[in-house]
């Protein structure tokens, strides 16, 4: 199945590829930059126990009112259109306090939905489809997903295990700053040693960098071209491995 939302750097188009590399004795499969959850949504189970974790408090808000308060979330989501008015009214809004979490999400949902490459900044032009009615699949297949908001550290340390399979989609390196959460420098290094150190395994999604390159030297590493979602022609990225 498809994600209920479009995300700024989203992997429905190597979903098939990434999903095509998991080892098959998984008994714990975690999402460490959530993101759209494109991945997640790919297959209906991935493992017994499945985590989906971001560091977007907006975003995390809205999968969990989509698995606890699916129906009360389509009624709110119901009542907004498709305008520029409102788009901006909603980004302003959202700076704010006072809203319920199910208000919070709807906005949040309309927000990415209408905005230019899904990046919740500009307005975009074309018309698009506001319809929640798809929330109850995915309400679905999120009964058994566990939803976290936890630094990346943390949480890959929570949940290693020996047969724990790591997907890992972070910002990309020098595109950092299309993404609300702030992500250094630093903390691409940070990545690299917390997961240099698990006992389970980890599949990792990049640009093709010549500074992700020497990084990950020490892992196998796997060219794939995709097409651009923002501009003509294929963008190359890497997926790199542990085992």
């Amino acid at each position: 199945m498809k994600s209920f939302i479009p995300w700024i750097g989203g992997k429905s188009l190597l979903a098939q590829k990434i999903t095509s590399l998991f080892p098959d004795d998984v008994d714990r499969y975690i999402e460490v930059f959530g993101g759209g959850g494109s991945v997640l949504f790919y297959k209906e189970k991935h493992a017994n126990l499945e985590i989906y974790n971001d560091l977007n408090r907006n975003l995390v808000n809205l999968f969990r009112c989509a698995k606890y308060h699916r129906a009360e979330l389509q009624r709110e989501i119901a009542g907004y259109f498709n305008s520029r008015e409102l788009f901006e009214e909603i980004k302003e809004k959202l700076k704010i306090p006072g809203f319920t979490d199910i208000q919070r999400a709807a906005m949040f949902y309309v927000q990415i939905k209408i905005s230019y490459g899904s990046q919740s900044k500009n307005f975009c032009c074309y018309k698009k489809n506001l319809s929640p009615d798809y929330l109850e699949k995915i309400e679905k297949r999120l009964e058994r997903v566990v939803i976290e908001n936890k630094d990346f550290e943390n949480l890959i340390k929570v949940y290693d295990r020996p047969k724990a399979l790591f997907y890992c989609d972070p910002p990309y390196h020098k595109t950092e700053n299309y993404y609300d959460a702030v992500f250094t420098k630093e903390d691409h290094e940070r990545l690299k040693s917390v997961l240099s150190l698990i006992r389970g395994r980890f599949i990792l999604s990049y640009n093709d960098d010549v500074y992700i390159r020497e990084l990950y030297h020490d892992f196998e590493i796997i060219p794939v071209v995709r097409q651009n979602n923002l501009a003509k022609g294929m963008y190359r990225e890497l997926i790199i491995k542990n085992f």
